[in-house]
């Protein structure tokens, strides 16, 4: 009788054994190894850089349910960004939407390395205007009274200096000849406008940015100039657009009216190597919270899920193409894109 009640308990001691073994095979999800995503920004005192962040900060709150840690890294913008992505280094980057055209049609910086074939598209962000910022003591009012100036093109490997050379270039000014150009991160500039080492300097930025808030806070008093007359460019380059910046957006900049200018638009991309989990769950977290996004930098105030889908070039990662395609979203994106 005890060594019958004795393979009961055994065989019952199985049973459990058993059952928690495929309670914890059927859970193994929910102890996946978590995914490590690196998001390349910009200077600090950029929009790139708290765009990056405010990413980060809405995927790391559903970590639990994705699997992903996200990390927001301060670099030396669009350009190092694009490559540092498709070696692999960063999983995702913020980059001009003419930086992500170049580089998926190996022009410019990409010229002798050809097409990043690898650069995928998962959607843009906020307007970003070509931003020129001069002293008023420096009789700067116009790109041709730069002439003869020192002024900040911005440093190699950033889409401010791109734009900056293209500006230049479409209003007749040689950069390399006709004043001092100084390749400085953004982060430097306002600082160097203040202490008078240079007259002016030009930024591709969504405002209002900390960067210029800081140069028109000084006690020397700095102007945006106007940069118009360029309708060939924007005609010849279809990623430029006309753009604005608000009179009163920045109390002590000496304008008394709206400055005409053009811009562009940041956009965020990814490599055909990173996962499709990982890039369709951080794109159903923006998209489908869009509000919350909104509220964390005022960049982004006017962001709607369709214009989000705009100047992009490369092909949308598979990962986001999936999400588009799921809440019908792919009425707006270029068929191109979707191949």
């Amino acid at each position: 009788m005890f060594r019958f009640f004795l393979q009961i308990q055994l065989k019952g001691l199985n049973v459990i054994r058993i059952v928690f073994s495929l309670i914890f095979i059927f859970s193994m999800p929910l102890f996946a190894k978590t995914s490590y995503v690196a998001i390349g920004t910009g200077s600090t005192t950029g929009v790139y850089y708290p765009t990056g962040g405010a990413i980060a900060k809405m995927v790391n709150k559903k970590q639990k349910s994705y699997g992903i840690k996200a990390n927001a890294e301060s670099t030396a913008g669009s350009v190092f960004n694009v490559n540092a992505v498709l070696k692999g280094d960063l999983q995702f980057g913020i980059v001009q939407s003419d930086r992500q055209y170049q580089a998926y049609n190996g022009i410019a910086e990409w010229k002798e390395s050809g097409p990043q074939k690898k650069l995928r598209s998962v959607f843009s962000i906020h307007p970003e205007v070509i931003t020129l910022v001069a002293a008023v003591d420096s009789k700067i009012t116009s790109l041709k009274s730069l002439k003869g100036k020192r002024v900040n093109i911005g440093n190699h490997g950033s889409g401010q200096r791109g734009n900056a050379i293209d500006i230049l270039t479409a209003a007749g000014i040689n950069w390399e000849k006709d004043f001092v150009a100084e390749s400085l991160k953004a982060s430097e500039a306002p600082r160097m406008v203040q202490d008078s080492r240079i007259d002016a300097f030009f930024y591709t930025v969504g405002h209002p940015s900390g960067a210029i808030r800081e140069a028109t806070n000084g006690k020397r008093k700095v102007r945006f100039i106007p940069i118009t007359g360029l309708d060939k460019l924007i005609k010849k380059s279809p990623f430029y657009a006309k753009s604005v910046i608000p009179k009163g957006l920045y109390q002590n900049a000496a304008n008394k009216t709206d400055t005409p200018s053009i811009g562009v638009k940041a956009t965020f991309v990814s490599s055909s190597d990173v996962s499709e989990d990982v890039v369709y769950n951080i794109t159903k977290e923006i998209f489908q919270n869009l509000n919350e996004f909104k509220k964390l930098h005022p960049a982004f105030s006017r962001l709607t899920k369709e214009n989000m889908l705009e100047a992009l070039s490369a092909p949308l990662h598979p990962g986001a193409l999936k999400y588009y395609r799921e809440v019908g979203l792919t009425k707006n994106i270029d068929p191109k894109l979707m191949n």
